[in-house]
């Protein structure tokens, strides 16, 4: 009878002991996603940091060129600035189907990305 109690012992031991490895498993593979799309979304800011600066420029060189061409200098700001109204209304119109869905997908695809573990 001691034997089976011991036995007993033993198996409910082995149980809680998988029972936390399971529970640190998920809790290190919640981290690693969460991690993946963090360092994902960082990546993006600074390249959207770096491409907003290049717009600016290209913008400041497409106003003076285009005042140039105009006659006046205010007239090439004007028109760009005109491109970007279009450009935000544009935007606002097909928001749900251009911006959200794109962050949507882009966030989902980035949880449920599986890692190359040979790589690593």
């Amino acid at each position: 009878m001691k034997e089976k109690v011991v036995l007993l012992k033993d198996l409910m031991d082995r149980a809680e002991t998988f029972a936390k490895t399971n529970i640190q498993l998920y809790r290190l593979k919640a981290i690693d996603k969460v991690t993946d799309v963090f360092s994902s979304v960082a990546a993006g800011v600074v390249i959207l940091v770096i491409l907003t600066f290049l717009m600016i420029i290209l913008s400041i060189g497409a106003s003076l060129w285009l005042g140039e061409v105009l006659g006046k200098m205010h007239y090439g700001f004007f028109a760009v600035a005109g491109f970007y109204a279009f450009l935000a209304i544009i935007c606002i119109l097909f928001k749900k189907q251009l911006l959200e869905t794109l962050f949507n997908n882009y966030i989902v695809n980035q949880i449920f990305k599986e890692k190359d573990h040979a790589a690593n």
